[in-house]
């Protein structure tokens, strides 16, 4: 196991343990999709923004140069599995479209400045994802 999914289990680990709570993370929740190539199911800790009835994740991968595996995941399979808190539903992803990508990419990035660093880091427009639970 590589670094990066070791680090990852961990967060997972503790998030379960602690009914979606983190005390060092601020909102968290966890993805869960179907691999685009594997069809396997992957889950990654994501950081959310709440967003009405829905939740805004970014696909920033640290500000590196491509986007995460499980941006390419959603855009093969929108239908996702969300673990919030200690709760667990389904969800239909969507990828933000200019101008609103923009937009809420800034808020963000004005509440939470790593967002920003992450913006400076790479030449890629980081995506956002909109979450909406399915009823």
């Amino acid at each position: 196991m590589n670094e990066w999914n070791l680090r990852n289990r961990k967060v997972i680990d503790e998030f379960r343990a602690n009914n979606g709570k983190i005390a060092w993370f601020g909102s968290l929740l966890l993805l869960h999709t179907q691999g685009a190539k594997s069809g396997k199911e992957h889950v990654n800790p994501v950081v959310y923004i709440p967003d009405g009835e829905r939740w805004l994740i970014i696909a920033s991968k640290g500000g590196a140069p491509t986007n995460p595996d499980w941006y390419y995941n959603i855009q093969a399979n929108p239908r996702v599995t969300v673990e919030i808190g200690a709760e667990t539903l389904q969800a239909q992803a969507s990828i933000l479209s200019e101008p609103e990508r923009t937009r809420v990419y800034d808020k963000i990035a004005h509440a939470m400045p790593s967002f920003a660093e992450y913006r400076d880091r790479t030449t890629r427009t980081i995506p956002v994802v909109a979450l909406t639970p399915i009823k």
